[in-house]
């Protein structure tokens, strides 16, 4: 069976700057397991591969098996009577106590909540690729880890024989193509007698084949022989040599996007292809509804299926690329210019192996983690920066009852732990779950950055020291709001009893975190997602992708400046001295930020579907800062939205497609999660004194979704990544219900006093 290790490092090639913590791996041993929980684990498995049109979302089943054995049975809770129409403070407290005692029994020994942290379909082919062409395949995955990768590709293929970009979507090229190949390489055979393998290769030739793919999947087919560089629209190295000032130097452009196309312009340059195997040439003739090579390459380059066309190339792109195609890059490839690439592709490699150093190896993402692996390889394949790469490749992985996925990051322990400590704040039941919160403060503090990187300016980097990162500290990328929500949750429990929590951060660390996040805050009061804003909002018409919007840029976010605005006001209650006019400035200009982003009553919320998102940290951040209903029009009517957005059985459920259409959109039944930010943003705007009824409502639908366990329903995913890419936050499903109808309790209890 396999099993969830906590905190472990294993090999001698893991480093880490605090003890791993917060890692989390899963291993496969072959004596573990009775017989009887060998069985469950099979019919789970079944249970989800019969139902897997119905239902894509997993429920981290396998992880719930093993800490129920290792945590103790279920706690003997009294069950809720919702027979009648009334809503108690005593039936809330009954819900509560049911729920904390099972989410207790989920924490880690480390401190925070694990989960499966997945939903995007194209990362797991990305690592594949990177361990096929570097040849160490069979050394990192067993083949119990490629018997679970392909039930968990084969259990999300879509009924018409494609893959998708992720989990809740339609087919597409990116998904088909990436997902085939993969199985292709990890054994799966087309013979005919594999129906999937036949079914998937009929949508992709069916809807264009390969050459219609999009910009990433061409880029990573030619990385391992399948596709032609000369079918690619050119990523030129010698861009990182412009001049910094520059508004589209690639210093400028958003974290994510930088440093995915810093590896990918180096293997441009390189023009570099893995091993050409017997599969690598059957992929050739599988992936093309004619040979390969009669494929016209150059036709191929700007061919995109409607499929996965989500950001249309404009005319300034046309330009761009005709002139980098036809003149620049063959210009660059011959003397005395092939000089400029060789220094060019030599300066990429000092940022690649920099970022592999910052991160131990972990990367910012899996994306350009497995583009640097890739890199390091092509340097020097015996080399200790290539070799450092390959058992961090686990911390990625996650199992679960639909098999093995990839996650979208190493984590999300550290943003995920300080929510979940606030929502047990909410609780009033801090004695109760002391431990608990207990285990959680050390985590939260352990896992501080309390260092710059060195000589980060060089290689576009920020300040690091005082802030947190959304995963562990061994990943080493700051994150702000991150930080504002972290840096919440800590002075929150140094109001509380060392006794019971443990002891308070050090003041001195405090003050580090806030003056780290002051570094980031924009001119205008704002915040981005994870640096300050760099270059115009005019470079995103150079976004090449295709596939994703809003990448070259780090845009202001209203989640992320309402975190910021109200971390500055708690640590203004207790520290009134400290950066003062700093901070008061940063609030203002904050708050009439938010209320400028309304749109329709309510907030577009970039990283969370969508709008019930939106409202909820916007009216909490407008209701921090001093705007009530009755003084704010933008509190009014945002509470006005949500009101008319009500389900009526009285919760809330938001498709993921607002994200798309940016307008609200109804899933058409209730979704926890949904409900729940609902619920708190009318809340924080004093609904529960003006007219509680909706709340009694969705109080109501929250109790009688909560199951048997404690547990509340994994439904569809609310993760989102720039209006493009959805996923699921593991914790989301429990820890905002709970904060929900903790702050409804304490508020009816108010009421009463």
């Amino acid at each position: 069976m396999w099993r969830l290790k906590i905190s472990e490092g294993g090999s001698p090639l893991l480093r880490s700057g605090n003890g791993f913590l917060g890692r989390a791996v899963w291993e496969y041993d072959p004596n573990a397991g009775t017989p009887e929980e060998r069985a469950e684990v099979e019919r789970l498995r079944c249970d989800f591969t019969r139902n897997r049109f119905q239902r894509k979302e997993s429920q981290d089943l396998l992880m719930r098996m093993q800490f129920a054995k290792q945590n103790g049975v279920e706690a003997n809770v009294s069950t809720i009577n919702l027979e009648d129409n009334d809503i108690t403070e005593g039936a809330i407290l009954t819900s509560l106590r049911k729920a904390l005692n099972q989410y207790a029994k989920l924490q880690a020994q480390d401190g925070h909540w694990p989960g499966d942290y997945s939903g995007i379909m194209f990362i797991m082919p990305l690592l594949i690729f990177s361990l096929h062409v570097t040849g160490t395949l069979n050394v990192i995955l067993s083949s119990e880890h490629r018997r679970e990768i392909c039930r968990y590709i084969y259990n999300h293929q879509n009924e018409d024989g494609g893959w998708s970009t992720q989990v809740l979507t339609k087919s597409t090229m990116f998904g088909s193509c990436l997902n085939y190949a993969t199985l292709r390489l990890l054994g799966e055979i087309s013979d005919g007698k594999n129906d999937a393998l036949a079914r998937g290769r009929a949508w992709i030739l069916s809807h264009g084949s390969a050459t219609a793919a999009p910009q990433w999947a061409k880029i990573w087919l030619s990385v391992i022989g399948a596709y032609d560089w000369s079918g690619n629209n050119a990523i030129i190295p010698e861009l990182w040599m412009a001049p910094h000032f520059l508004p589209f130097h690639p210093a400028r452009f958003w974290s994510f996007a930088r440093m995915v196309y810093m590896p990918m312009a180096y293997l441009y340059g390189k023009k570099f292809v893995g091993p050409i195997t017997q599969t690598i040439l059957e992929i050739r003739e599988e992936l093309y509804n004619i040979p390969y090579n009669e494929v016209d390459w150059n036709r191929a380059r700007d061919s995109c299926a409607k499929e996965d066309l989500k950001y249309t190339r404009s005319p300034v792109q046309h330009i761009v690329w005709t002139c980098l195609n036809k003149f620049v890059e063959p210009m660059l490839n011959v003397w005395p210019f092939n000089k400029l690439r060789a220094i060019s592709l030599s300066n990429l490699m000092k940022h690649i192996y920099y970022e592999d150093e910052a991160t131990y190896h972990i990367g910012l993402c899996p994306i350009n983690k497995a583009l640097n692996m890739i890199c390091c390889w092509v340097e020097n394949p015996n080399s200790d920066a290539f070799r450092a790469h390959l058992p961090r490749i686990y911390d990625y992985l996650w199992l679960s009852e639909d098999g093995m996925k990839a996650q979208v990051y190493d984590g999300c322990q550290s943003w995920e732990t300080s929510f979940i400590v606030q929502a047990i704040f909410s609780t009033n039941l801090i004695d109760e779950f002391g431990s608990t919160l207990k285990k959680a403060h050390e985590f939260l503090k352990s896992s501080q950055v309390l260092h710059d990187l060195p000589s980060h300016q060089n290689y576009y980097r920020d300040r690091s020291k005082g802030s947190w990162t959304l995963s562990t500290a061994d990943n080493g990328w700051s994150v702000p709001d991150c930080t504002t929500e972290i840096i919440q949750a800590l002075l929150y429990l140094s109001k509380v009893s060392a006794d019971i929590v443990g002891l308070p951060i050090k003041e001195e660390r405090l003050h580090d975190a806030i003056d780290c996040l002051l570094s980031y805050a924009n001119d205008d009061g704002t915040f981005s997602s994870s640096e300050s804003k760099r270059t115009a909002s005019w470079t995103e018409v150079l976004n090449p992708s295709e596939s994703f919007r809003n990448i070259v840029v780090d845009y202001l976010h209203v989640e992320c400046t309402s975190s910021a605005m109200q971390c500055f006001i708690l640590f203004n209650e207790l520290y009134p001295q400290d950066c003062a006019e700093e901070i008061k400035r940063c609030i203002k200009k904050a708050a009439i930020f938010i209320e400028n982003q309304q749109k329709n009553g309510s907030w577009y919320g970039t990283w969370g579907v969508c709008f019930t998102y939106g409202a909820f940290f916007a009216i909490k951040g407008l209701v921090a800062a001093g705007r009530t209903y009755d003084n704010s029009i933008h509190v009014r009517n945002g509470c006005n939205f949500l009101i008319s957005k009500q389900l009526s059985g009285g919760g809330w459920g938001e498709s993921y497609l607002s994200s798309e259409n940016e307008d609200y959109v109804h899933s058409g039944s209730p979704h926890a999660v949904s409900t729940a930010w609902a619920m708190l943003a009318l809340i924080y705007s004093g609904q529960t004194e003006r007219d509680p009824e909706p709340l009694y409502r969705s109080t109501k639908q929250l109790i009688k979704m909560q199951m048997e366990t404690g547990d509340f329903p994994q439904q569809e995913h609310v993760g989102c990544f720039n209006s493009s890419l959805y996923f699921n936050y593991p914790n989301y499903r429990n820890l905002f219900p709970i904060w929900a109808l903790g702050e409804f309790r304490c508020r009816l209890l108010g009421m009463k006093k």
